[in-house]
C-alpha cells in the first residue's frame, strides 16, 4: 500500500506543479482561473490521499468544504471574467503599462494647456 501511496503522491505534486506554471503563465484570466481549479483538486486529492493511507474519516467535512469554496470560486470567477471585453482578459506587459500611462499624461497635460 505504500507503493501505491508513494505513486499517487508523486503524481499528485506534479500535476500541482504543473497547476501552478499554467497558472503563472496564463494568458488569459480563465486560463489562471482553471489553473487554480485544477491546484484546489490536487490539494483535495492530497488530503484524500493522506486520510485513506492512514484510515481516517475525520478530514471527510475538510474535503466538502473545500469542493465548495473552489466551486463557489470558479463559478464567482466565471461570471465576472464573462462580461470581461477581450482585451482586458489578458495580463499586459509593463511596457504596454508605460505606454498606456504615457499617453493618459499627455492627454491630462493636452486638457490642462485648453
Amino acid at each position: 500500500m505504500t507503493v501505491v501511496g508513494i505513486i499517487c503522491a508523486a503524481m499528485l505534486f506534479v500535476a500541482g506543479i504543473l497547476a501552478l506554471i499554467r497558472a503563472e503563465r496564463g494568458p488569459t484570466m480563465l486560463n489562471r482561473s482553471i489553473a487554480l481549479d485544477v491546484f484546489a483538486t490536487v490539494v483535495i486529492g492530497a488530503i484524500a490521499l493522506e486520510a485513506a493511507l492512514s484510515k481516517r474519516t475525520d478530514t471527510l467535512p475538510i474535503l466538502v468544504v473545500l469542493s465548495l469554496v473552489g466551486f463557489v470560486g470558479s463559478v464567482t470567477m466565471s461570471r465576472f471574467a464573462a462580461h470581461e471585453p477581450n482585451e482586458e482578459r489578458r495580463v499586459r506587459t509593463p511596457e504596454e503599462i508605460a505606454h498606456d500611462e504615457e499617453v493618459r499624461r499627455r492627454a491630462q497635460e493636452k486638457g490642462s494647456e485648453l
